[in-house]
Parts: structure tokens; sequence; C-alpha cells
């Protein structure tokens, strides 16, 4: 089949990648990966040519079988890197066998890695890196095929003065003298080259389960050992829902707080952020949305970028699910409420008009698909999976097929009119033509396609979320008032009285109240700002800022901000700068670039903390907030 993407400068109809070895020396003081990359090549026509992805890589050589090759590195495209032009010496016949070794290093401009002073990390000692690929990163680390549309096998050798882990299964590490080691890694399971990832630092691990281990700076290891001893629990529900796991391992990594998401589900390894380090479990949902990852996105690829949806939805769908078999239905709700929260403020963010609101974009003109990452992909997408249970019949019906498109696609990449297609095909061969006439009720079409919220109200169940509404309800119509006195400290923790009468068992309450204390927040910010001494009255009752918990620092800021509340400038300062996820620190900063007195304070607190920032942070926050590069 054809493979076509729009974000891709590589020959992908004409050449395939199979496998990449990389061989690569770590250099903290060079701030740069050395090396070469080895690529295992099948002519899928007749070619002349190798063009490959890259971006800001300083590329030495190419050569096949030792002998050098003549090559061109393009100029540059805004958004998409620039293409490596391999000239062959003779072309080759479909069905033949390349092995391309091509030498390069790393750039300071390379978006892909991040290297951090000893300063930035906790332990104040060591330096440290780590890589982020997703969407198109990968091409500034490698030279590659770097579409989802292309999956590989891959293998490294990694030389480096301080551990080394990768998202593969680690085989062997030998000394390399000069107090370096090399380590050896291999990734059997086909993947897409944006899964690729490294990190090295001084890092220790803590065994939490039978096939995963938890890796972070010694100084927070048990911390982190505690907070996802949980683990297993989630892999083997995914297990139960889906398939057997495919990768072997499923270790953690906690990175250092500028890792600019909440999680990213390498294979074997998945990357999160400390922001969700929170003591108390309440923020581990983020585990079980990357185990998600493990099945949808990872073994079941979007075939490119238009149709990210398929991973993201997806995995929050298959998230939801996992919570709901440990932890009850309501749950499920619940994380829904907050999900359709996100989605209008991500549409009300690029506007209900805007191509970026399409679930399935067109990014044929050479978009950057970051610049169209939001909320819409996984939240529109569970929407409009979670509609399409409903509309057959419930979870009776629709799991067995959850299971049925894993073991469909497993190690293949896929388009949306595939989904479909099965979709289809499978409710009409085990359900017949009574399911089908009901999934021919659906508009596919306007999910798919149209802009904007989706066309069906989810009417999700609000029993967890009624008392939140409530309280909110009441402080919105106090802004009038001089009377006070009827708000009491004890208004939010009635929040873990009301999940003890609907019997959601847990042995935490902390997700729970937490999840609680947002979605009162969250309702509060879709009313007019509130007045400066409601907002003082509040927390002083209810000690919003004392509260550590990121989610909930978030909100609570968030809600501040639009209302010019200067009292809290200093702490929204304090948590933008201290961690670098996006989804805290872009809309921060863009509310406190639009408050009154606000503008400079954003502009100065970025410029002064750029550094900090991840590469795809830092290109997002200035386009945000004015800053030309």
């Amino acid at each position: 089949m054809a493979l076509y993407d729009p974000s891709s400068l590589a020959n992908l109809s004409e050449i395939r990648t199979t496998h990449i070895h990389l061989n690569w020396n770590i250099s903290f003081d060079e701030r740069k990966i050395s090396g070469h990359a080895v690529l295992d090549l099948l002519a899928v026509a007749k070619v002349d040519k190798i063009v490959l992805d890259t971006s800001y890589l300083d590329i030495k050589s190419a050569s096949i079988n030792d002998q050098d090759l003549k090559f061109h590195v393009a100029d540059r495209h805004p958004s998409l890197g620039s293409a490596l032009t391999v000239e062959l010496p003779q072309a080759v016949e479909q069905g033949t066998k390349l092995k391309l070794k091509v030498d390069y290093s790393t750039t300071d401009k390379c978006t892909a890695v991040q290297f951090l002073d000893p300063e930035q990390t906790l332990g104040k000692k060591h330096p440290y890196l780590f890589s982020q690929c997703q969407a198109i990163h990968a091409r500034s680390f490698a030279p590659c095929q770097d579409s989802p549309g292309v999956k590989v096998t891959y293998s490294a050798a990694v030389t480096s003065p301080l551990r080394v882990l990768m998202s593969a299964l680690h085989t062997t590490e030998e000394d390399a003298g000069n107090g370096l080691k090399t380590y050896h890694f291999v990734q059997k399971t086909t993947m897409p080259s944006y899964l690729i990832a490294i990190a090295a630092g001084n890092l220790e691990g803590r065994v939490i389960g039978p096939r995963s281990t938890v890796w972070s700076e010694p100084e927070m290891v048990e911390k982190c050992a505690w907070e996802f001893q949980d683990t297993e629990s989630f892999i083997a529900t995914g297990e139960k829902l889906l398939t057997p796991y495919e990768w072997g391992r499923y270790d953690v990594l906690v990175l250092p707080p500028s890792f600019p998401y909440g999680g990213m589900e390498n294979p074997c390894l998945t990357f999160v952020t400390p922001t969700i380090v929170a003591g108390d479990k309440s923020a581990v949902d983020v585990v079980a949305h990357e185990i998600s990852h493990s099945w949808m996105g990872n073994l079941v690829t979007t075939c490119n970028w238009e149709h990210f949806w398929l991973n993201e939805g997806w995995t929050v769908f298959v998230e939801r699910k996992i919570l709901a078999y440990l932890h009850g239905e309501l749950e499920r709700q619940f994380s829904a409420i907050i999900g359709w929260k996100a989605l209008k403020e991500s549409v009300n963010l690029f506007g209900a008009d805007s191509p970026a609101t399409i679930l399935k974009p067109d990014l044929s003109s050479g978009i950057d698909p970051d610049d169209y990452f939001s909320s819409i992909p996984y939240e529109k997408g569970f929407n409009l999976l979670y509609h399409i249970e409903k509309t057959v019949g419930g979870p009776a019906i629709f799991e067995p097929f959850m299971k049925a498109h894993v073991e469909q696609f497993a190690s293949q990449s896929i388009s949306t009119e595939q989904w479909k297609a099965f979709l289809f095909k499978y409710m009409e061969d085990n359900h017949g033509k009574e399911v089908v006439d009901k999934l021919n009720t659906i508009d596919f079409d306007t999910w798919i396609n149209g802009k904007g919220m989706p066309p069906v109200d989810p009417q999700f169940d609000t029993t967890l979320a009624d008392q939140c509404y409530a309280l909110a309800k009441r402080w919105d119509e106090a802004r009038g008032s001089d009377d006070l006195s009827g708000f009491t400290p004890s208004d939010t923790e009635k929040f873990t009285s009301t999940q003890k009468s609907v019997l959601w068992i847990r042995k935490s309450n902390s997700y729970c109240y937490r999840s609680m204390i947002v979605v009162f927040l969250e309702r509060l910010t879709d009313c007019e700002p509130l007045p400066h001494n409601l907002l003082a009255k509040m927390d002083d009752l209810y000690k919003m800022t004392e509260i550590r918990n990121a989610d909930v620092r978030f909100r609570w800021q968030q809600l501040c901000v639009m209302a010019s509340y200067k009292p809290i400038y200093p702490h929204v300062v304090e948590f933008v700068t201290e961690q670098g996820r996006m989804k805290f620190v872009r809309p921060l900063y863009r509310l406190l670039y639009k408050a009154e007195g606000g503008a400079e304070l954003a502009k100065d607190t970025y410029l002064k903390h750029r550094k900090f920032y991840h590469p795809i942070a830092a290109a997002l926050i200035e386009k945000d907030i004015g800053i030309q590069q």
C-alpha cells in the first residue's frame, strides 16, 4: 500500500526502513550525540536515491558497503526540517535490500534532545539528557524516515559516562575506558521512529513489579517507587481488556521537571513528569494512560499525524476503561467530565471554526503537527468512541471490538478509513444488520471532518460532579454580596463524603478529592471572572494557594489570573519556572500575558528561564506570548 505522510520529506513510496542500528557517543561537555546510524532498507519500487528526514544534524558521510556515496542536505523547510538525499551508485529494483550507514552528530539546534546542566537536576551534581521525538523530532537525533507509517525494529550501542536507558530492552554493558561504559539495547517489536527514546544521567532503579522498574535520580527514587507501586494492576487490566502485553518490560522513568508532557509512551520505558509524583497517588492516572498506549499507538499506530486521534482517542478510551475496571464506572464518568472541559478549552483557544479543531485535520500544507497539539485528538476521539459504544448497545458489544481492533491491526499503521471499515465489518459479522443500522445513525462525517465541538452531547453521569457544581454555583451567585459567612472550610471536605456515599471504594481518597477540587475550579472558570474579594475569601477558607497538587495549582492559578488577581502572580511565576509541563505552563503564560499588568511579567519570566524549557515547549510558548524567534 502506498504510504502518504505530509509531515515527512522521505521517499516513502520508493524505499522503506526495516531496522535501525544506532552507534552513539554522548558528550555532556560538548552537549551533543555523535556516531552513526545504520538503516536496513527495502526497495518497494525501482529507486536510484534514498531520501531521509533530518533536522539540524551535522551529516559527515553516507556509505553502503564501505563505499562513500554522494549526498545532499536540502535547504530547510520551516516545519519539516531538511531532506537528506543519498544518491545510489545505480538504480536498484523493487525487493532489493540495502544497508546505509550515515555518520553524523547532533547540534545545539536539535529539538529532540535536551541537555541539562547539573544545577537543573535534583541532585545538582551530574548533567542529564533526555529525548522527546513525538511528533516529528526523531529526525533531529537520527537521519530516518520519520513517519509513523514506517515501523521498524532497532538496536543501539551507546557510550556514556552516566547510565543510559532507552525505549528498548537492555541486553549488556561493558567498560569503554576513561570512565565510560557502552550500553547495548534491542527492540524486537516493530515501532515508529517517534518512539525511539534515550535518557542518560545519575539514575537509580527500584523494582515495583514482575516486569517493572521505576527509575529516577537517587534523591527521589523511593518516593517514586511508592507512587507507582500499582503499575502491574494497570498492565494486567489492559491485558484483560485487550491482548497480552507485547513489549516485555514496562519500566517508568521519572524525568527532571523540564519534561514538556505528562508522559510519553516510549516502549519498555514510559517517560513521566515529576509533577505526577504527588505523594498520595492522586495523579497516577497518567501511568494508566501511558500503559494504554502499549496497545493503542505503539502496537496499532496512526499512519500519519492527520490520524493522530487513532493513537490518543483510543488511548484515553482504554485508560478510562482501566480506571473503571479497577475503581468503578463513576470514576470513568468523572474523568470524562474533566476531559470534556479540556476539549471545550482547546476549541475555544483555536476558535470553533479553526481547522485545528477537526478530528482528522489536513496537514498537507506542511503544518507542524506540534502547532495542532491539543486536547482535541484525545477528547474528541474519546467522545466519538464513547458515543459509538452507547449507540451499539454498551460495553458488552463494544469491548470485544476493542480487542478485535488490536488483533486486526497489531504491528500496523492505519488510517481512520481502515478503522471505520473494520468497525462496520466487525459489527456486521458479529451482531448483524440491527447493530449496523445503529452505526448508520451516527454522523461520522461531522464527527471526523467537522470543526468545533462534537455534534452530540455525551450526557455523562454527574453523580460525583454535582456537589462541585453546587459549590461553584454558590460562589458565582455570591459575587454581589458582602456577606460570605455561609462559606466554611468544610465546604470542600464534603467532597470525600460524597465519594463514600456512592460506595466508590478506593484505598485512598486522594484522587477523588483532587479531581473534585479540580472540577469545582473548572466550573468557576466557565463563569465571569470572580471579584477579588471572593478569590481572597476562597483562598482564606480552602487554602488553595497552599495545595501542591499540580492539577489543583494550575486550575486555581488559572481562575485567579483570569480575574487579574495580582496576589497570585508570584505563585504563577514560581509554578511555571519549577516545571515545564506544557499542559500547565502554556495556558498560564497565555493568561498572564493577557492579564492586567501581566504581559511584561510573562515575557520577562520566560526570557529569564528560556534555557530551562524543552525546545518543543519553548517554541510554542514563544508563539503564545508573541516573542519572535
